[in-house]
């Protein structure tokens, strides 16, 4: 028992297709653009990146600075050119460890001796230590800081 469709709607269903079919024909049902290429390497397209979130620390203990103020500066230099630098610089040398930098010396000077640093010259020397020529500002004199830490 197949239900036909109506017999006038068969007809224009009919109509209606071919009618379709022909302007689909004409026309065409997509039109597929190619992209041009304008450079002979791919380069993969960049994506989106999510920062990380863990769900444990991997450490279980963050590390400990092994760079504090009392690992940072070694000894202070008590040689003639280093007092000559005291005496008319207003400047302490210091030997310092080799991976300290800049910054570390100024902070370290701050929390041992309490004084405000203008800057800070490095260099390494030959024999492979590290010397930190500290200027100081000019409220500070370096005779006295030096006389306060032992040097002369």
């Amino acid at each position: 028992t197949s239900v036909m469709p109506p017999k006038g709607d068969s007809k224009k269903s009919a109509k209606g297709k071919a009618q379709g079919a022909a302007k689909a024909l004409k026309k065409g049902t997509k039109k597929f653009v190619r992209k041009v290429r304008t450079n002979v390497t791919f380069h993969r397209p960049k994506t989106l990146i999510k920062q990380r979130a863990p769900k444990y620390p991997r450490r279980s203990v963050p590390r400990a600075n092994k760079l504090d103020q009392f690992a940072v500066l070694k000894y202070p230099l008590t040689t003639e050119s280093a007092m000559k630098k005291i005496e008319d610089n207003n400047t302490l040398v210091f030997v310092v460890d080799v991976k300290s930098t800049k910054g570390d010396v100024k902070r370290a000077v701050k929390r041992m001796y309490d004084i405000q640093t203008l800057k800070v010259n490095t260099l390494v020397r030959p024999d492979g230590q590290k010397k930190a020529y500290v200027r100081l500002t000019a409220d500070y004199d370096a005779l006295d800081v030096a006389n306060k830490i032992g040097i002369i």
